[in-house]
């Protein structure tokens, strides 16, 4: 015979051997011990969940002999017969490679004929969602009242796009995915039953890549057992699944713990390059960090582990994270693999994320001193609190200085941009490091979406000092926009980081303001304009084409005034 893949070989011929859908199989059974089953069912769920399984053994207890029995016996010619696929009152249909309503009256035709030698017509119609709208009227009136001697059971995988006639018609049966519990044992029995000898690690790879299908288990264990030789190995299943080493996950989060940025990029870098999509590492990650919340609790879950085992080093790295240290990495993760799935830059989203998390992660176990001066503060506070309480008790009235709030410059549109820290910018702006942002300013953008290369394409970096740079913007509703939308800065910030090696902070400021701020500070810090040949030999600050007042000659600053600087030009011998 030829060779059958497991999934076919290991295929459930009874209730007995059915794997969960535990809530399914009761409720079949007792109807099928009380003879009160019904004409339609409705088997919906994920792929691989066993719902045509199901169908059949339905089917075969239906018709089988012995009836009315809760299993099916598989000895009966009837039940063998079934199980061989050449009983002529077991039809199954196909409704993706036969929607059209000519199929379906052709099916409609024969419903009325009595059953060759079986007590029921059972008419399996898989994938029942892919009928055209003319095919399911066709069936409508059929499947509200068919002959009694015809069951209908319609499977699918997406029930919404049923017509609701449809549905309402059918007891619906809902499968579940199967739990890793459940594809682990099946997965055991398998290898059991064939005598190759396993590590069970490796059987928790591949029922974490199945993600609840046992028809996916199984063929993945299918491959597995195929590549390798005398025994299914971890890493032979690490290979064929995809999937990355625990140990890996383990060197990347004990980068993260130490605040180690370019061990987390390289490490990233590495399993990119052999191949792991970065949208496939987002969701093992997420997985790793849920096991490290497991490891937390201290009891033994080590069966619901997925990608950790119960080592004492993973034990011991999921102590120095707190729970609420985990659950940000996971929730800035699973908001990353959202984003993720509209983007082509994965690995930029990715890269972000880890040094998103990288940088804002606290020790738990590290002891916070308490800063004396604010200690004080606090005391002060307390005791200003108290004498303002005891005045109101007395009934003297609080004096109060009236200040005129200060506020920063409103654009038309209503956005506030952040002088405070522009001004510091400025102080400790430098020519060297307006540069480097311009250098890699185009193609920071080109590796942009276009929607937002879109918003940055009309600014431009105008100053910038070592930690951060100021942008402007032509247009006021731009800035609004980019200022606003942070996922945006931060993955921009990375993308000229990677090029430049530094991660600037982003100011963002609309040209009327930054133009009045601009002359505020030359004015403050005694700075006036002078040609772009001197600026080079300047030193800080650095602000677009300022020096300070006190080099400049009386007699240019007058012929500046009478004719303009942009007509005056000094040479110097």
């Amino acid at each position: 015979m030829t060779y059958q893949a497991f999934y076919r070989v290991y295929r459930p011929q009874s209730f007995r051997e059915m794997s969960g859908q535990v809530h399914i199989k009761r409720t079949l059974q007792n109807a099928l011990l009380a003879n009160k089953t019904t004409h339609a069912y409705l088997f919906s769920g994920p792929r691989g969940t066993g719902k045509t399984s199901t169908a059949r053994i339905f089917a075969k207890t239906l018709n089988c002999e012995h009836a009315p029995t809760s299993e099916p016996c598989n000895e009966c010619a009837t039940c063998k017969s079934i199980t061989e696929g050449s009983h002529p009152d077991i039809i199954e249909f196909d409704a993706a490679s036969n929607s059209r309503v000519e199929e379906m009256r052709d099916v409609i035709e024969k419903v009325h004929f009595t059953p060759a030698n079986a007590r029921f017509k059972v008419y399996i119609i898989d994938e029942v969602h892919m009928l055209s709208t003319s095919a399911f009227n066709a069936l409508l009136k059929t499947l509200e009242e068919p002959p009694a001697h015809v069951v209908f059971v319609l499977a699918t995988t997406e029930p919404h796009k049923l017509p609701a006639t449809i549905i309402s018609r059918c007891q619906r049966f809902d499968f579940k995915r199967f739990s890793s519990i459940d594809i682990l044992e099946r997965l055991k029995v398998v290898l059991e039953d064939i005598d190759l000898p396993f590590e069970e690690q490796a059987l928790k790879v591949i029922t974490q890549a199945a993600a609840g299908g046992m028809r996916d288990a199984l063929s993945l264990l299918d491959q597995v057992v195929s590549f390798s030789k005398d025994v299914v190995k971890v890493e032979d299943a690490l290979f064929v699944t995809g999937s990355v080493s625990q140990d890996v996950f383990y060197e990347l989060t004990l980068a993260i713990q130490q605040k180690d940025v370019a061990k987390v990029l390289v490490l990233l870098e590495q399993l990119v390059a052999d191949g792991k999509e970065p949208l496939r590492l987002t969701e093992d990650l997420i997985t790793f960090f849920r096991d490290l919340l497991l490891l937390q609790t201290g009891g033994d879950l080590s069966e619901l582990l997925e990608l950790v085992t119960m080592e004492d080093k993973f034990i011991q790295l999921a102590q120095q994270f707190s729970a609420d240290t985990l659950y940000g990495f996971i929730d800035t993760l699973s908001q990353t693999q959202q984003e993720m799935r509209f983007s082509h830059h994965t690995k930029i989203y990715l890269e972000t994320a880890l040094l998103k998390i990288t940088q804002f992660t606290s020790s738990p176990v590290a002891t916070v001193g308490v800063n004396p001066a604010l200690e004080e503060k606090v005391v002060t506070l307390e005791r200003l609190v108290q004498q303002l309480t005891e005045q109101l008790a007395n009934g003297n009235p609080v004096q109060q200085e009236k200040q005129a709030p200060r506020q920063r410059a409103k654009t038309p549109n209503g956005f506030k941009p952040q002088t405070g820290r522009i001004y510091e910018v400025l102080k400790g702006a430098t020519k060297e490091d307006i540069q480097k942002i311009k250098s890699a300013w185009a193609q920071g953008l080109n590796q942009m979406q276009k929607s937002q290369a879109a918003l940055l394409a009309e600014a431009e970096p105008v100053a910038a000092s070592s930690s951060a740079f100021v942008l402007k913007f032509k247009y006021d509703i731009h800035c609004q926009m980019v200022a606003e939308n942070q996922s945006l800065l931060t993955m921009f910030t990375q993308t000229l980081a990677a090029q430049i090696g530094t991660v600037y902070e982003v100011l963002c400021i609309p040209e009327s303001s930054w133009l009045e701020l601009r002359e505020n500070f030359i004015r403050d810090n005694g700075l006036n304009t002078k040609s772009s040949e001197q600026v080079q030999e300047e030193a800080q600050p650095f602000i677009d084409d300022a020096q300070p007042i006190a080099s400049q000659d009386p007699l240019i600053v007058e012929a500046e005034a009478l004719f303009g600087k942009d007509f005056v030009e000094v040479i110097e011998e």
